[in-house]
């Protein structure tokens, strides 16, 4: 009887120890499985420059691995073309459309901001949302005369204009691989067509009638006028001896 009560408890013994050996593995394997895991997983850095404006660093990020030296997203305009000197109207149903493309851009942005700078110091938004857009969208359509007549304190002006685009990080945010550079390539120009005016309103052209005046008064003008008219009577003369 008392080598089979022994044999009980070292049965009971081997079991619990077999059961902590076990538990001890699983735990291992799962703290193992856990660190592998980690050790996998890599996350993109925040969103917007590290440390300036737009930086966000409990936003949540993909996992794409951009090098530290690669490019950064960028804008590539294709209306109008940056090669083309553009003119818009501010006038009643005049709408002006930008559009671009995108390049090396492994992270959109949030928001993007559109604004015309103008060499007047001023800066205007560019759309129907202030200026302000979804991080996907590759084109605005602007109304200049509709921020015209809704901003009297601050018109337009008949001037040239930078067009800015940028993210979160400002109009002189850093430029960082894969994410979207600031662009301040695109210029063009606004103007106020003037009022037709017919001739019986009594329309005159102000250039026309200052040329003329210029011209009577240049000493240059006289010259050229004497020597026209000596040639013209030279070869009248000479005309005149061949016929008779």
């Amino acid at each position: 009887m008392a080598l089979q009560h022994r044999q009980q408890q070292s049965s009971s013994s081997t079991s619990a120890a077999s059961a902590t050996n076990s538990g001890s593995s699983v735990s291992g394997a799962t703290t193992a499985a856990s660190g592998t895991a980690s050790g996998v997983t890599t996350s993109a850095p925040p969103i917007g420059i590290t440390g300036g404006p737009g930086y966000n660093a409990s936003a949540s990020h993909p996992t794409t691995t951009i090098p530290a030296n690669g490019n950064p997203g960028e804008i590539v305009f294709t209306q109008p073309p940056l090669q083309s000197s553009s003119f818009y109207k501010i006038a009643a149903g005049e709408y002006v459309t930008f559009g671009w493309n995108f390049s090396y851009l492994a992270y959109t942005p949030s928001a993007i901001t559109v604004s015309a700078a103008c060499e007047n110091g001023n800066t205007y938004p560019v759309g129907p949302t202030d200026g302000v857009i979804a991080g996907d969208a590759q084109s605005v359509v602007w109304y200049p005369y509709g921020y015209q007549t809704a901003n009297p304190s601050l018109p337009l002006a008949q001037a040239t204009y930078t067009l800015l685009v940028f993210a979160q990080g400002g109009p002189s945010g850093i430029p960082t691989p894969g994410y979207l550079e600031p662009n301040s390539q695109l210029q063009f120009a606004l103007y106020t067509p003037q009022p037709y005016t017919p001739l019986a309103s009594g329309w005159q052209c102000a250039g026309c009638g200052g040329a003329l005046e210029q011209f009577k008064a240049h000493p240059a003008s006289i010259a050229l006028l004497t020597t026209l008219l000596v040639i013209f009577l030279s070869g009248f003369t000479t005309l005149r001896r061949v016929w008779d």
